[in-house]
């Protein structure tokens, strides 16, 4: 039976470490590419530490809206542009007002706005570039929807590493609630230095690559990035079939060591969409090379899909990107949905060092190069974590005919 709910990803733009977009990006993720990061030794005082971030210029933000005009949002028209075509013709489709925008964000402009500060102090003013919309958690939903002249809600989330998956899980309920006839969902996050010292003096951030559920794992290395879907109300292409979220409450920034609400997700991700554990075929994990990140989502996968189930953490590859984590992951699932061929799926391979953890369930990791076959339909999920113990788990899934080819 068709789904009641249709919830098409209808196209995407990225950019982060890994590229420009989806064509350059997709060859470098399956090869497991960690040339792309940089080594920093300036962005935490006595720390040399790897950064996935962004190479060479970002375009520019229009002049007439340049209270929007910071890196974050710069960031977020390099992951439009790609798909600009796409999203006109959405818009002419269905009308401006029909139209909403959903964004996720936990830096926001907080960059710009650090330059600015250091610019009073040099000065005795704020750098006259500077407008506090750069910094409003806001600010990037508005831009969006003020770039595209769109008349729908737009409204930015923020309930940080899982911003970007409930950014696309409020967009499917936009259009379930007939809000919205299409929806600009996604997330954009960009290295700063309130970010980057807060994870540093939590600890939680490693000198050496991020290593994810290595017995040698030390912490995470943080990314910057964006992506951005459109999202329709119709059949057929990739879906977004499921979504499972909790919020357990556990500890600020600590999850719950036992993984309950990790687990909640996945399980409401799979009920939502009517699936069992062994219809999936691939997991994007969380992730993050931290102590207590790995330990609890690999108990809490091992009891919700079992230990056969190929999986990787992409973090290796482009770093944390925080807020826009969830929506670059599910990006990855997309991307890794548009190109299966004759019911196999590439995957992206799990880069780490290959030294097990034995304190961890052992969990399949996937290998460079490994396919996993599907059938005739192909079933992702992604997990999402972010503080407070906000979880996010989305199930993607495309209907795949005989001789496969790309969306």
């Amino acid at each position: 039976m068709p789904d009641p709910r249709p919830c098409r990803l209808a196209a995407l733009g990225m950019r982060n470490a890994l590229g420009r977009d989806r064509h350059e990006i997709w060859p470098r993720l399956l090869a497991g590419d960690q040339s792309r990061f940089t080594l920093d030794r300036e962005r935490v005082p006595g720390r040399a530490l790897w950064f996935g971030a962004v190479q060479g210029p970002l375009p520019a933000v229009p002049r007439s809206l340049v209270a929007y005009d910071c890196r974050n949002n710069a960031m977020t028209l390099a992951a439009l542009e790609p798909i600009e075509d796409a999203l006109r013709d959405a818009v002419r489709a269905v009308g401006a007002a029909r139209v909403g925008v959903v964004m996720g964000t936990s830096t926001s402009g907080v960059a710009d706005a650090e330059e600015a500060l250091a610019h009073e102090r040099l000065h005795g003013r704020l750098d006259p570039r500077f407008a506090y919309t750069q910094l409003e958690f806001g600010g990037v939903a508005g831009f969006v929807a003020e770039l595209l002249q769109l008349g729908g809600p737009a409204y930015t989330l923020s309930t940080a590493c899982s911003s970007g998956a409930r950014a696309l899980a409020s967009a499917r309920s936009l259009l379930a609630l007939g809000v919205c006839d299409a929806v600009i969902a996604g997330a954009t996050d960009t290295l700063c230095g309130l970010t980057t010292n807060g994870f540093s003096s939590l600890q939680a951030v490693s000198e050496e690559l991020v290593n994810p559920m290595s017995v040698n794992r030390k912490g995470l290395t943080l990314g910057e990035g964006s992506a951005v879907f459109l999202v329709l109300r119709e059949p057929g292409g990739i879906q977004l079939l499921g979504v499972g979220e909790s919020s357990e409450a556990h500890h600020m920034s600590a999850p719950d060591p036992e993984g309950l609400g990790a687990e909640t997700a996945m399980r409401e991700a799979l009920a939502d969409a009517g699936v069992t554990p062994e219809e999936v075929a691939y997991l994007n994990l969380h992730g993050t090379g931290t102590p207590l990140n790995d330990s609890m989502e690999s108990a809490a996968v091992a009891r919700v899909l079992g230990t056969a189930l190929p999986c990787s953490s992409t973090k290796s590859l482009v770093g944390h990107t925080l807020g826009a984590a969830g929506a670059i992951e599910a990006g990855f699932c997309w991307m890794m949905l548009a190109e299966a061929e004759a019911g196999e799926i590439a995957l992206p391979p799990h880069v780490w060092d290959g030294q097990r953890d034995p304190a961890l369930p052992p969990i399949r990791l996937a290998e460079k190069g490994e396919r996993a076959r599907a059938g005739r339909r192909a079933l992702l999920l992604t997990n999402s974590f972010g503080f407070g113990g906000n979880n996010c788990t989305l199930l993607l899934g495309r209907e795949l005919d005989s001789g496969g080819g790309a969306c």
